[in-house]
């Protein structure tokens, strides 16, 4: 799966219509390969991105999690010590 597609659930504040469309965005630029679409597939290209935000809205306001939900400060700096350590230089 794409990289760039971020864990939108059980967060608080809960994800933007923004972050879900940007996820949908990235989904469906993996699938076809295309980053910009031509002209001819551009209409049925922002068609799927704009289906597929509307379900991923959906099942977001439709799962349940007895957890407690994730800051997404927390989460941003766990991020950051993950890859500070993956790329750091070894000196």
């Amino acid at each position: 799966m794409c990289r760039n597609i971020k864990t939108l659930f059980n967060f608080e504040p809960v994800a933007t219509n923004e972050e879900i469309e940007a996820a949908a965005l990235q989904y469906v630029r993996k699938i076809t390969g295309f980053n910009k679409p031509s002209k001819a597939n551009e209409e049925a290209f922002n068609r799927a991105v704009y289906e597929i935000q509307l379900i991923s809205q959906n099942l977001l306001d439709a799962l349940e999690t007895k957890a407690e939900p994730r800051n997404r400060e927390v989460e941003i700096e766990r991020a950051r010590a993950r890859s500070a350590k993956r790329f750091a230089i070894n000196e």
